[in-house]
């Protein structure tokens, strides 16, 4: 799509503030319309699963996440940072500069790091190393708070991911590192501590389970594996932001209440392999649109 194309059809939309409001509104008008049935009625016109994913496929239209894509887009072709140049050459691990289908190939190894890196933190590689910016500055704050516009490396996500819709998921198991990094994954996937005993398979290891009206994938059966890691990173609509794999994995060791993961941290990317290769076979289709 060329600029010409980019500004006719931002111009046709609201502001991503204000989209994002009307689809707030629009979501809880529909919970308590679902909350204000009869179980009887309800139950025999559809579940509650259901009724909530038939209003995120009406509300997938008009996807906030678009404006944040085009956003990602125009900083990646900005020159930017003291060495003012783009990220145009970033090598997200299909070579310098492309960009089609690469986030479904992530996390994998990278030679030139020596480790495994998932989408995100490659991002930051090249803004370090191409760009010039300093490591410190920008992962400072990587997650935009509600109501503000989003970060730049939620931009830059949103804008690769974007370019892997439709793809094939295919996490690299070649190497011993990569096969490292998912076994360790695998290992914090099902590790229990923190006040709770809680782990991640607490919550995403068994089927039927559920979080008030929200239903748990068990991320151990590939089918919901891909379904879950296909729509990462996804546009929340209860925050109004557009929010990344590695919020996700943060925001699930918070209300583990374990210690918060740093920002690219090993352990965040080994779970990210760990929940890749289980969604490989899977078709991406992010960003998605979450409750």
């Amino acid at each position: 799509m060329n600029e010409a194309q980019h500004s006719a059809r931002a111009s046709q939309r609201m502001s991503t503030a204000g989209h994002a409001a009307w689809l707030r509104r629009t979501v809880l008008g529909g919970m308590l319309v679902i909350a204000g049935v009869s179980a009887p009625a309800f139950a025999a016109e559809s579940s509650t699963a259901d009724a909530i994913a038939q209003y995120r496929q009406m509300l997938a239209d008009g996807n906030p996440a678009e404006l944040v894509e085009m956003r990602g887009e125009e900083l990646w072709k900005t020159p930017r940072g003291p060495n003012h140049v783009s990220l145009a050459q970033c090598d997200l691990g299909l070579g310098a500069g492309v960009v089609k289908d690469a986030y479904a190939q992530l996390p994998r190894y990278f030679p030139d790091t020596k480790r495994v890196l998932d989408a995100e933190s490659r991002i930051v590689e090249c803004m370090v190393h191409l760009q010039g910016f300093k490591r410190a500055d920008v992962i400072k704050q990587p997650f935009s708070k509600q109501g503000q516009d989003p970060t730049d490396l939620e931009s830059l996500t949103a804008y690769v991911a974007g370019q892997s819709r439709g793809a094939v998921i295919h996490v690299s198991q070649a190497r011993k590192e990569e096969k490292d990094a998912y076994a360790r994954g695998q290992k914090i996937f099902y590790y229990r501590a923190g006040p709770y005993d809680f782990s991640c398979a607490s919550c995403h290891g068994a089927d039927d389970k559920r979080i008030r009206l929200q239903d748990l994938p068990n991320l151990t059966k590939p089918a919901a594996a891909r379904q879950a890691f296909a729509t990462w990173p996804g546009y929340r609509v209860s925050q109004g932001a557009l929010r990344t794999m590695q919020w996700r994995m943060n925001d699930c060791f918070r209300q583990q209440r374990m210690p918060v993961l740093n920002y690219g941290s090993q352990a965040s990317i080994d779970l990210i392999t760990f929940l890749g290769v289980m969604a490989n076979g899977g078709k991406m289709d992010a960003p998605g649109l979450k409750r």
